[in-house]
């Protein structure tokens, strides 16, 4: 069993998370599971954009929510209200991190863009996950994980080729601002540490689109090389690709001279490593179809398991292509213990993705379920100072939203 980690490095960090879908969500569940508090700003009632995001749900909770969101308290406010403002306010100036991802401008219009919080609390660490960036013509466009893969590049390369290009089947863009947005707000930490004054960072899923993407960028600029559509190739280096075997399909990775003899020597075929087309890994690209079949015909004489051992013992990279039950079911995810139970009032069974690191052989757990709309709205009053007839007369003028796990049954 791997333990919990021996120490929370964000533990003592206040985290404001004014931000809805994926990649804001995400990179504040990264926090939380860190050490820091985190309070999830969210409209009253409806609250994040996507608890409605489904099927599937779980007992009635959207499955994409429960997975970016735990280890928050949910604070249910209206931003449209001047009173539900000034709750943000109060709650920002004894924070450490406001993160938010607002349509672009509207955080300025609302009164709670970085000038006007980090005026109030110099050592605020504002952090915005925005869509195209906060320069150029596009700055105040909106944006979604799918638009950034289509304007970033990557639905042109992804696919078939002869046919339409496709979305990547997850939201890589969004995981991937989030985690760049939690490593931004970490480094920006360690610097108030040194200065004394928080940072203003910016991250957008166009700008992570565009360094995912980095190594066709710069070979477009090395030599005009537009990347096209080529299913599961990896287009610098062959073999490395799906290949089928007689019950199924394998990527198999020949990432060099020394892998790609290997290979030819566990599947039997030791005559390829002489054929003067596969000499080098650029004669293997340049020939690739005529290997890919040579390949394929012995591969297919065997089932994708008994290839896998053979490739094993000759130390040789493959691995089946495997479904999301696959990998639930997978000894190596058991093992790892990335599937997190974590405890929750209506879901018994519910588990979770942890994080994908671990310290000293320990890992960060999350350190509650995610939240019901509001469901810690009265406590969060509470703690910045709302005497209990206040905070009632707020939910009763719909500034605020209060609930509770009782309230589900």
């Amino acid at each position: 069993m791997i333990p919990p980690v021996s120490f929370l490095p964000l533990c003592d960090v206040r985290v404001v998370d004014v931000t809805t879908s994926i990649a804001g969500p995400y990179c504040a569940e990264i926090l939380a599971a860190l050490g820091a508090e985190v309070v999830k700003v969210e409209r009253p009632g409806t609250g994040d954009d996507g608890r409605a995001w489904g099927p599937p749900f779980w007992n009635g909770e959207s499955a994409m929510f429960l997975s970016v969101n735990a280890g928050k308290r949910s604070l249910a406010v209206s931003l449209r209200e001047e009173r539900g403002r000034e709750v943000v306010l109060r709650l920002a100036d004894r924070a450490d991190v406001f993160l938010q991802s607002l349509r672009p401008g509207l955080a300025e219009r609302l009164g709670l863009g970085a000038d006007v919080l980090r005026t109030r609390n110099p050592r605020l660490v504002y952090c915005t996950v925005g869509a195209y960036g906060r320069v150029g013509p596009l700055r105040e466009e909106p944006g979604y994980d799918a638009l950034m893969q289509a304007a970033g590049g990557l639905i042109s390369m992804t696919g078939e080729p002869e046919r339409p290009g496709v979305r990547v089947g997850s939201s890589l863009i969004d995981m991937g601002t989030g985690m760049w947005s939690a490593l931004g707000i970490t480094a920006a930490l360690l610097e108030r540490e040194r200065t004394g004054a928080g940072t203003v960072v910016d991250t957008s899923l166009y700008e992570t689109a565009l360094a995912y993407v980095g190594y066709h960028l710069v070979g477009y600029l090395a030599d005009g090389t537009v990347p096209t559509r080529e299913g599961t190739v990896f287009p610098m280096v062959a073999p490395y690709q799906v290949l089928p075997t007689r019950d199924g399909e394998l990527m198999v990775a020949g990432g060099n001279d020394r892998l790609y003899a290997a290979l030819c020597s566990a599947l039997e075929v030791d005559e390829l490593v002489a054929d003067p087309r596969f000499h080098t890994n650029p004669d293997r690209v340049r020939n690739r179809e005529a290997l890919v079949r040579l390949l394929s015909d012995r591969l297919r004489e065997r089932p994708t398991a008994e290839w896998l051992l053979l490739l094993a013992e000759a130390g040789i990279p493959a691995a089946p292509v495997a479904d999301v039950a696959d990998v639930v079911a997978s000894e190596q995810t058991r093992a790892l213990e990335m599937l997190q139970a974590v405890p929750h009032p209506t879901i018994p069974d519910l588990r979770l993705p942890a994080l994908p690191l671990s310290f000293d052989g320990g890992r960060s757990g999350h350190p509650s379920p995610p939240p019901l709309v509001g469901e810690h709205t009265a406590e969060i009053l509470g703690e910045l100072g709302y005497p209990d007839d206040e905070i009632g007369e707020l939910a009763e003028a719909g500034v605020v939203g209060l609930s509770t796990r009782a309230d589900t049954g």
